[in-house]
């Protein structure tokens, strides 16, 4: 048997056998009295299975890789979406729900809730009287991004047992366990007119958490929202001021703008300009070329004027044909794949990147938030939300939200942590100054979820605000028990 250039050559066998991809002589016909010139087969080794062959036993080439490190299409199959077999998905999310899990149906959708309520001991019960007995107001816990009710899971009975009330978190969706379906859903406003809502929508997602406030039979309601759950806790008190009794941001992914000085009326530059006209008024009423040049400035401010009208509404046709251009994509086979490719090289690795220490997230963690990929349609319902919140008009008959973050009136408290980042510590200051009044606190050693990673120091936080912001007289403003 020689070796030339890679390339083994043996002399010609009876039988030949494979043995794990290689092929081997079981008996040489020359070595027992063959012709002088034997015959040869020829076979090609690569260095990986010479290197294999030489280190030892052939168990190293079975399993995930194969020998030369190519995955088969049942091992592609198996590894599935951030580890969710893809095969094997549920079509009713309700078959994944947890003991304590609750659905209730909303607009055509079963939306998955649960709720804490706090229990009181009986010596602790005796010792309190009868006026403050009663349930306060309950506090709705609004999740962010990719996140679900489990989010929520670590704080909603020590929170519930903090305030003395009722604790409900619901899964919006797109997200969590529930329902997907279709993008179109009637509503019935309050003259009894259906109109079209997308259930993938901002606006849904604030009707949804104004019906849980009535759903727990409550005037008012203390409003969480964690990252993009901030915005719709918000727009929810825009919505129904008089249904919200304070706001609690938690890492909020809200834009906060620059706040600037005012400019006194009276300092205007306009004013001055109106002044100095006057004047020149005055002096130049009896030149005709200046007559003359005023009348072609006019006409020219007409003409100018004219076109912006144009300009603009050409601006709002183009606006319009491009969300319809980018709805239809978003919405492509090509978008879901896009969707379903994303998940599963960065879901986990955001998770992880959440927690200031990814070492402590644990595999519950993990399981905990890939557990919607088991549900069927989780990936097309992602798309719907991606398109539903670029594709948004029903913000464009409002002032940007930057301009009425002034206008919050109620208590609002700002968390956030100072290792945060996805959305970074210093827009949630910046945000703190837009809101006039509200309280900002910073956790130290913290990522993007403080109420996952600092449990303890994050429901102390939100205790206290509530007793400082309602320490005259809660029973009469807010009716919980501090």
């Amino acid at each position: 048997m020689r070796s030339l250039a890679g390339i083994w050559v043996l002399p010609s066998c009876s039988k030949v056998s494979s043995f794990n991809g290689r092929l081997i002589s079981s008996s040489f016909a020359s070595r027992f009295g063959g012709p002088d010139t034997p015959n040869y087969v020829v076979l090609k080794s690569s260095p990986v299975a010479a290197a294999a062959s030489v280190s030892g036993s052939g168990a190293q080439y079975s399993g995930s890789g194969g020998l030369l490190g190519v995955q088969t299409k049942e091992e592609k199959k198996k590894e599935g979406i951030a580890g969710i077999d893809q095969d094997e998905l549920v079509e009713d999310p309700k078959l994944l729900a947890d003991p304590d899990s609750c659905f209730c149906e909303f607009s055509g959708v079963e939306i998955h809730h649960k709720v804490y309520e706090a229990q009181l001991k009986v010596h602790e019960t005796e010792s309190v009287s009868s006026e403050t007995k009663t349930v306060g107001l309950a506090m709705i816990l609004l999740h962010g991004f990719g996140a679900s009710v489990f989010s929520w899971k670590r704080v909603m009975k020590p929170l519930a047992e903090a305030i003395g009330s009722k604790v409900l978190a619901f899964d919006r969706p797109a997200f969590g366990l529930t329902s997907r379906g279709n993008s179109v859903r009637h509503l019935s406003s309050g003259n009894g007119e259906s109109k079209p809502v997308n259930p993938y929508s901002l606006a849904f997602s604030v009707l949804a958490t104004l019906y849980f406030v009535d759903f727990l039979a409550a005037e008012k309601a203390i409003i969480v929202g964690h990252s993009a759950g901030s915005l719709v806790a918000v727009e929810s008190y825009f919505e129904a001021p008089e249904r919200v009794a304070a706001l609690i941001l938690v890492a909020p992914a809200i834009f906060a703008p620059i706040t600037t000085q005012k400019v006194d009326k009276g300092s205007q530059p306009g004013t001055n300009n109106q002044t100095e006209e006057e004047g020149s008024n005055s002096v130049d009423n009896g030149n005709p070329f200046v007559q003359f040049s005023k009348v072609l400035s006019k006409f020219a401010r007409f003409i100018s004027q004219a076109i912006m009208g144009l300009v603009k509404g050409m601006a709002v046709m183009l606006n319009s044909l491009y969300k319809k251009f980018l709805s239809v994509l978003l919405r492509s086979a090509f978008a879901i794949m896009l969707v379903r490719m994303a998940i599963n090289k960065f879901g986990i690795a955001a998770v992880r990147n959440a927690w200031y220490d990814s070492k402590k997230v644990t595999d519950e963690d993990i399981s905990g938030y890939t557990k919607p990929l088991r549900t069927k349609g989780w990936d097309k319902a992602l798309v719907e939300y991606t398109a539903a919140m670029l594709t948004d008009t029903s913000s464009e008959s409002k002032p940007p939200l930057a301009k009425r973050l002034c206008d919050i009136k109620c208590p609002v408290l700002i968390v956030t942590g100072d290792t945060d980042r996805i959305v970074p510590s210093w827009n949630a200051k910046r945000l703190s100054k837009a809101i006039p009044g509200s309280c900002f606190e910073v956790i130290k050693r913290c990522g993007h979820l403080p109420h996952e990673e600092k449990v303890d120091e994050f429901v102390s936080i939100v205790k206290k605000f509530l007793q400082t912001a309602y320490d005259d007289s809660p029973q009469e403003q807010l009716g919980v028990i501090v």
